[in-house]
């Protein structure tokens, strides 16, 4: 299945899309996961079929269910809210490969901090006026300063799961 996205200037719809996170701690006996619930962001998909863009988060609108870990995480010793309100991601490249799959190759930013990042996402969907892509890939935390570790609590790699609506801007 071979799926054609229209060309031109494509806006999130921030109210159909989600980004996810989730990490063991607890010595990988406890999975947390949270939500972010400020996203935007915006693309254009080229003649040649390429897109570029830019996905943005708000710190801020992490909620993991416990307003206790959410100060915490957002706090010195993760995010650092105060001093990089936002998380990017900078879309160099994504090119529709294999029927579905999106090669997507971009610029991760938290903490000030930014590292080249590449996954491979699914068109799960598309037509004239609206796209929806789903990805998931793992981040190490201490690429981005963020290597508090309690007691070694938390090991491993922390997985964003994202589900992305986008529409069709006039042209």
């Amino acid at each position: 299945m071979t799926v054609a996205v229209e060309t031109g200037t494509w806006q999130l719809d921030s109210a159909a899309s989600t980004v996810g996170i989730k990490h063991k701690t607890m010595w990988g006996l406890v999975t947390v996961k949270g939500t972010f619930g400020a996203v935007t962001g915006q693309g254009e998909v080229r003649s040649d079929g390429s897109a570029v863009g830019t996905l943005t988060l708000a710190v801020a609108s992490l909620d993991t269910k416990n307003a206790k870990r959410d100060t915490h995480l957002k706090g010195a010793d993760f995010f650092d809210a105060d001093n990089h309100p936002e998380i990017t991601f900078a879309v160099r490249s994504a090119e529709l490969r294999d029927g579905d799959k999106v090669h997507v190759v971009g610029q991760l930013t938290a903490r000030g901090i930014s590292r080249p990042q590449s996954f491979t996402a699914r068109l799960v969907g598309a037509d004239a006026d609206a796209l929806i892509l789903d990805a998931e890939f793992s981040v190490d935390r201490e690429h981005f300063g963020m290597g508090w570790n309690q007691l070694g609590m938390i090991r491993g790699l922390t997985t964003v799961t994202t589900t992305l609506r986008f529409t069709r801007t006039a042209a």
